[in-house]
């Protein structure tokens, strides 16, 4: 079965937490182009199918771990663009008071 969360030891899970131990924010560009980035439709394609397989039971094995690399770079991406929105709200007050 898949995991949808980013578990401690994956690539993805050592990549959020170095997001998250940077101390400073992101720069409006930064935060922009983290926004920006997102699944081409030949990926997002591929996810619809192996999630179908999943749900019918018919997953392979190398098809699970392919399904759990997306979910954890989904889930990766997501947090880079919290941070990214963050930064961004954080960074609008400042520069409508210059």
């Amino acid at each position: 079965m898949s995991s949808q969360l980013i578990t401690p030891k994956n690539e993805a899970a050592i990549w959020a937490r170095l997001m998250e131990s940077q101390p400073d924010d992101l720069t409006p560009d930064a935060a922009k182009y983290l926004l920006g980035l997102g699944f081409t439709e030949s990926d997002r394609s591929r996810m619809q199918d192996l999630a179908d397989k999943s749900q019918a039971g018919t997953l392979a094995e190398d098809e699970e771990r392919e399904l759990d690399s997306y979910l954890h770079i989904g889930n990766l991406l997501a947090v880079m663009q919290s941070k990214a929105r963050l930064a961004l709200h954080v960074s609008e007050p400042s520069e409508s008071r210059t």
